[in-house]
């Protein structure tokens, strides 16, 4: 993979590439209006995957937070075509890396030290690189250490690039920028808050102190003297990412179910009990050791979750709160899913909208034990997810539906889920140690 030499840093900079990226868009538009017209039948399948080769390389060289929503949009397959969720989801773990300069610069400019001054080894070619950061390998006294690094740039940029991919991600998903709005300042917060290493670090040790407890689950240490607010050192997990896991091990059912297990009770103890979450669940962010063991890190994106958001949320899983309908009014205003100004009709309308949505997404919290390998079960939220995506009436309201809070705690169970669904695990799903409702 080739290395980036420079990455745009000023406003001016990174305006442009988002101006010029914007052309090329317009550009594929055209094309395929031009060829439509000779054949009316003819799909947006080139369309779509000449868009997002152009969206995501211009995003490649930006990095940052553009790159991160691109992470985010590519974890939800109901939300984008998916030539936009292959090519975005490689924003994971695998983009052009930084080259050895400005490493060497970035230890430099925060430690006051060259990597060599501190490690006995250390290598200069990444190992991963991402969308905020990429890491590297590092030696000393024998011991393997994980090096990651922020690229320049980026926490003072993640406003202005915010405004700048607002109006791409609003027209990706079918809705005024303007109503994005608050999600995007929920956005912001958390950006801000995973480039602020110096916090990272000090989350990522009260965290995984509180998890250590859960079985099959393996956390590094952090060592806080080898960090700064653009480097973060901690030890080195061995393992792979799932996706190579899967294909190297061909793990048994078994080793599956104990991989999910570990995976299912890690985000529902932290929802439940400490009421803050690890929300950035994928793939790039675990490693799945031979024996099953999974190694988790990254806790730069952490959700805390508001007392009132979560007595509302969960009371959806509750049995037969459906048969209370002025509660659940009340819960759908709480959560921002209906307005004060939506008609009766539309009440009604949204109402029954929801309801079938969320029978299907909680449906693994009303049974004891839930098999994650039911590809009928995905296969039925993604077919009413995108018949919702082209309902009439939902493209015509425009209306933001959902409090700011359920972005990322959505995000994080999506995320979950289609983990377990890789994993094609088959796990209990109400433990009562890590359960409270």
């Amino acid at each position: 993979m080739d290395e980036l030499n420079k990455i745009p840093t000023s406003k001016v900079e990174r305006a442009t590439k988002f101006v010029s990226t914007g052309v090329k868009v317009g550009t594929n538009y055209l094309k395929h209006y031009t060829k439509k017209l000779i054949d009316p039948d003819l799909s947006k399948d080139e369309l779509h995957h000449d868009n997002a080769e152009d969206i995501y390389n211009s995003l490649s060289e930006l990095k940052g937070s553009a790159l991160k929503v691109a992470q985010m949009l590519s974890m939800d397959k109901g939300m984008l075509p998916k030539e936009y969720v292959e090519k975005f989801s490689l924003s994971q773990y695998s983009v052009p890396p930084l080259s050895a300069p400005l490493v060497v610069n970035t230890f430099q400019k925060t430690l006051g030290k060259s990597p060599t001054d501190i490690f006995d080894e250390f290598d200069l070619k990444a190992s991963n690189a991402a969308s905020i950061g990429q890491v590297h390998k590092g030696i000393k006294n024998g011991r393997l250490y994980a090096v990651k690094i922020q690229y320049p740039g980026v926490a003072s940029s993640v406003k202005s690039d915010l405004r700048l991919v607002k109006p791409f991600a609003a027209r990706l998903v079918g809705m005024r920028p303007q109503e994005m709005e608050k999600y995007f300042d929920e956005v912001e917060g958390k950006l801000l808050e995973e480039t602020d290493y110096v916090l990272e670090v000090k989350r990522s040790i009260e965290l995984s102190e509180s998890c250590a407890h859960i079985p099959h689950l393996v956390f590094p240490s952090y060592y806080p003297e080898w960090s700064s607010d653009r480097i973060i050192t901690m030890d080195w997990i061995q393992g792979k990412h799932l996706p190579e896991y899967l294909e190297a091990c061909q793990p048994d059912q078994e080793t599956r179910n104990k991989i999910g297990q570990a995976l299912w009770d890690f985000y529902n103890f932290q929802v439940h009990r400490l009421r803050k979450v690890h929300a950035d669940p994928h793939p790039g962010n675990f490693v799945i050791q031979e024996d099953g063991t999974v190694g988790i890190f990254d806790f730069g994106c952490i959700k805390e979750i508001p007392d009132s958001f979560y007595d509302n949320y969960f009371a959806l899983t509750i049995p037969g709160i459906y048969a209370d309908e002025p509660r659940i009014r009340e819960i759908y205003r709480n959560l921002e899913m209906i307005h004060p100004e939506d008609s009766e009709q539309d009440i009604q309308f949204f109402s029954e909208l929801f309801k079938r949505l969320i029978d299907l997404l909680t449906l693994p919290f009303t049974k004891d034990q839930f098999d994650f390998g039911d590809e009928a079960y995905f296969a039925e939220i993604y077919a009413y997810t995108d018949y919702l995506a082209n309902l009439k009436e939902v493209r015509d309201s425009k209306v933001a539906r959902g409090s700011r809070h359920s972005l990322y705690i959505n995000r994080t169970y999506f995320g979950l889920y289609s983990l377990l669904s890789t994993l094609k695990s088959n796990i209990q799903t109400r433990r009562s140690e890590y359960l409270k409702y």
